[in-house]
């Protein structure tokens, strides 16, 4: 999984209840990570793939940030 996809999916796992995914795409454009093209393209392959709903991350997705998460803190 490419970098930008990861920070994303870890993005969304953090994110504040009353944020909404796009509240978190335009957080990550502001600090210059991707354009707000490129996020909503990863958005939705990661709809795609079944890692987040219109809510935030399903199960499979939560389960995939906490991996991701480890992996950053190393």
């Amino acid at each position: 999984m490419e970098i930008n996809k990861k920070v994303l999916l870890l993005a969304i796992a953090k994110k504040r209840q009353e944020e909404s995914l796009l509240d978190v795409l335009a957080m990550l454009e502001n600090a210059h990570v991707f354009s707000r093209k490129e996020g909503k393209r990863l958005l939705k392959e990661l709809k795609k793939e079944q890692f987040v709903d219109e809510g935030g991350l399903t199960p499979k997705g939560a389960a995939l940030a906490k991996g991701i998460e480890e992996e950053f803190r190393l």
